[in-house]
């Protein structure tokens, strides 16, 4: 069984960073890759990035440059920290644990991000 408890979130003015941390638990927590994923009303859910726990990295075109994951093993914690925040940004995002192809989810925060 695996837990994904997310932090961060909330509203910035456009230009502007936040950041956004998910840690994980349960027994299979420390071989987890993961990643981040987002959300907007009444659109589908998208990539935004993923990283292994080897520390292999992968973005989404829209954020590359200005986004950056990362994760502390020691701690089963994945972060973004996201830079240079633009109003298409907003949306909510969620955090995925993924092993083997099984995806487990958090429960999403939302980024609104102002013009």
């Amino acid at each position: 069984q695996v837990q994904l408890v997310q932090s961060g979130g909330g509203l910035v003015q456009a230009g502007g960073s936040l950041g956004l941390s998910c840690a994980a638990s349960g027994s299979i927590a420390d071989r987890l890759a993961l990643g981040w994923y987002r959300q907007a009303p009444g659109k589908q859910r998208d990539f935004v990035a993923r990283i292994t726990f080897g520390g292999t990295t992968n973005y989404a075109d829209s954020v590359k440059g200005r986004f950056t994951i990362s994760r502390d093993n020691a701690k089963n914690t994945v972060y973004l920290q996201m830079n240079s925040l633009k109003p298409e940004d907003t949306a909510v995002y969620y955090c995925l644990g993924d092993l083997l192809g099984l995806n487990y989810w958090g429960k999403g925060t939302l980024v609104t991000v102002s013009s």
